[in-house]
């Protein structure tokens, strides 16, 4: 949600750093500075996704999941709130775009501890919950694109629409958090929740069928309940096994967002007269319609994977999108 609210959003970013860099020029007379907005954007998110999702790896041994997601759950909003306060703060352009790129560092470093999170409390669920996980981190995309469309159509003015905007996160990301708390309390989620390390072995042996523990066998890779077993792997060991996934999800990310959304972002509609039309045209053809595909992408796997991640058209095909 974070990511997506901030990249949706570059039109009233891109803008007020317009206004508020005119203003100044025609106070001082100096020369109009290009921020580059949306490259600066994406590189200081994807740069903490990253280094705290590593880094996570490590540190889920040390603090519990429960603190680290409601934690980082609570500090993203206070981030989006800070970023709604702004918006009827007058502020000199080089201070507004320095604390926005500070606020995108650290929301998308507490989101990163999130998502992290998150993927281990899923990782507990049958395996379908994993796609479902996958689905929800689409239409999030949708839910943002959709919160600004609502924005630019409403006929408030520009700090209304944009203060409007900014609170839909804070609302979403308490909302999110309550749900995290009440989780516990249901008793479906008790079950898969509270189960011990060796149920977990026992039930995922109970899910395989007899040709897939034969298969996993003849490779050396079914998990018995030898001690070993109960240890924890260590992340080298895990990326030894997973590597080629990995590097497929890289390079499938990569690819995207070099082009999404520094350059989409600029791709503007031959239809100048239509006003109407040229306002909402970036948010519905750039981030309305990514994002829906996007969607239709990660649900496609619950109902179909082609080709198998063993099979070797799977790398060839993830190369193909450079």
């Amino acid at each position: 949600l974070p990511w997506n609210f901030f990249i949706t959003a570059s039109q009233y970013f891109n803008g007020r750093l317009m206004v508020a860099n005119a203003t100044s020029n025609a106070t001082s007379g100096g020369a109009t500075k290009d921020y580059n907005y949306d490259s600066w954007m994406a590189l200081l998110s994807q740069l903490p996704l990253l280094l705290f999702t590593l880094l996570n790896s490590f540190l889920y041994q040390w603090v519990k999941e429960r603190i680290r997601v409601a934690f980082s759950l609570i500090f993203i909003f206070l981030l989006f709130s800070l970023t709604a306060a702004l918006v009827e703060v007058n502020m000199q352009p080089d201070t507004f775009f320095s604390v926005t790129m500070a606020t995108v560092w650290f929301i998308n470093m507490f989101g990163a501890v999130l998502q992290s999170g998150l993927f281990g409390v899923v990782g507990l669920f049958p395996p379908r919950y994993s796609t479902l996980f996958m689905s929800g981190q689409g239409l999030a995309g949708i839910f943002a694109a959709i919160a600004m469309l609502c924005s630019i159509l409403s006929n408030a003015d520009r700090n209304s629409a944009a203060l409007g905007y900014f609170i839909t996160p804070c609302v979403a990301t308490l909302g999110t958090l309550l749900c995290y708390l009440l989780l516990p309390h249901l008793e479906f989620a008790r079950f898969y929740l509270n189960r011990s390390r060796s149920d977990k072995v026992d039930t995922s042996k109970e899910l395989l069928s007899s040709t897939e523990k034969k298969d996993l066998e003849a490779k050396g890779k079914f998990v018995g309940e030898s001690e070993e077993s109960q240890e924890r792997s260590s992340v080298l060991a895990v990326f030894k096994k997973i590597w080629m996934m990995a590097l497929c999800v890289t390079c499938v990310f990569a690819v995207t967002l070099s082009v999404f959304p520094v350059i989409t972002v600029r791709v503007q509609t031959v239809y100048k007269d239509n006003e109407a039309w040229k306002q909402v045209f970036t948010c519905v053809c750039c981030f309305i319609v990514f994002n829906t595909m996007d969607l239709v992408g990660r649900s496609a796997p619950s109902l179909v994977q082609w080709p198998s991640k063993e099979s070797r058209l799977f790398p060839v095909a993830v190369l193909s999108r450079l």
